[in-house]
């Protein structure tokens, strides 16, 4: 697993069926982004069966094909969309485009599964909950920084056993390394990767929409700017908000592309818990300087101190609840609602965000 380059990032997990094989056929297309990887990797875990994957170009497939051995080569995106015995087919296409795809998907009556974040601009939004109420389809979102991180996973459970109380505030830091060279042209173009807001921030607002237990939120606040990489105008590479849920419970989260090139894995991710009766902090990826390996949970509330080092003990239930709700037409992975909110609401952060560069320039001039 690629621990120094968040883009192909892909965690591996302990295999746990929830189908037998041939039962949950799937596709994989559109491999723009490295994040396809750990979305397919959680879905064959949880029994998911990878026929066909497609790209129009080839060695991106070919990569694909030695990472999962035996998935049959598609020569074109309608042999997938025609294919009967696929259910879900997963993408990672160019962010601006992952709607497009997404409805082309449930019009040929598939579940989709894209990676993150899902749209980049309103009404994209809206056509997508459109489609999936037409189609009774699901739309699903690989928010990867907590449903592929077992610290988080367990994090959640802890919360609904109560160890914390109620949530109050959730408090987020998503660093990322940015790898300059190995980055496409389009993520520099913010028409096609939409903000850093909209962007790696959808994983901070989803994370506390279910840490928090919202329905929905605010966003009361949101910046961006652009602090070390005038080459590349467009790019974003810092940005904050802070939201309040509709149960009070505050947001604060920051992300970057800042991320020094010293720091043993590609992004020092934390979130820090704030409850009524306690307290807990992830350290997702590093415990710096002590400890290479991720997954540390530290819990303090009224029984006492605890620290929980995670790896390889939790495991990723998201993806199996994934499968068997295409199955049985449930939502216990993720409720759609919750999917779209998510995506809403770093949408409406990005688009409203204020331009660190203009203010400033502005002050200095006043």
């Amino acid at each position: 697993m690629q621990k120094m380059d968040g883009m192909n990032y892909a965690p591996e997990g302990k295999r746990k069926r929830v189908v037998q094989e041939g039962e949950f056929p799937i596709a994989a297309v559109c491999l723009d982004h490295g994040h396809i990887y750990g979305m397919c990797n959680g879905l064959t875990e949880a029994g998911a069966s990878l026929k066909l994957v497609y790209d129009p170009y080839p060695s991106k497939v070919e990569a694909f094909c030695k990472a999962y051995p035996g998935v049959q080569v598609a020569s074109s995106l309608d042999e997938v969309l025609e294919d009967p015995e696929i259910k879900l087919v997963a993408g990672a296409a160019v962010p601006s485009e992952r709607c497009a795809l997404g409805l082309t998907v449930l019009e040929y009556g598939k579940h989709y599964f894209t990676d993150k974040t899902p749209f980049t601009k309103m009404i994209q939004l809206k056509a997508a909950r459109q489609k999936t109420k037409e189609t009774g389809l699901i739309w699903a979102v690989y928010y990867s920084e907590r449903l592929h991180v077992e610290s988080a996973v367990y994090a959640g459970q802890l919360i609904d056993q109560g160890a914390i109380g109620q949530v109050v505030q959730v408090m987020g830091t998503g660093p990322h390394r940015i790898n300059v060279e190995s980055r496409p042209d389009w993520f520099f173009n913010k028409e096609q990767y939409g903000g850093i807001l909209c962007d790696i921030g959808s994983h901070q607002i989803e994370q506390f929409l279910h840490f928090a237990k919202a329905e929905d939120a605010r966003v009361v606040h949101s910046k961006v700017g652009n602090y070390k990489h005038p080459n590349y105008p467009e790019l974003e590479d810092f940005g904050d908000a802070t939201l309040i849920a509709d149960n009070g419970a505050t947001h604060y989260f920051r992300v970057d592309w800042l991320t020094p090139d010293g720091l043993g894995t590609w992004g020092d991710g934390r979130t820090f818990i704030l409850g009524t009766e306690g307290y807990i902090e992830l350290r997702k990826y590093i415990d710096i300087a002590r400890d290479k390996s991720g997954d540390h949970l530290y819990l303090v509330n009224g029984q006492g101190e605890h620290h929980f080092s995670l790896n390889g003990e939790v495991g990723f239930p998201y993806f199996g609840d994934l499968i068997l709700d295409c199955l049985n037409g449930t939502e216990n992975a993720m409720r759609q609602s919750h999917t779209f909110k998510a995506a809403e609401l770093c949408l409406i952060a990005q688009r409203d965000a204020i331009c660190l560069n203009t203010e400033v320039a502005s002050i200095k001039k006043d």
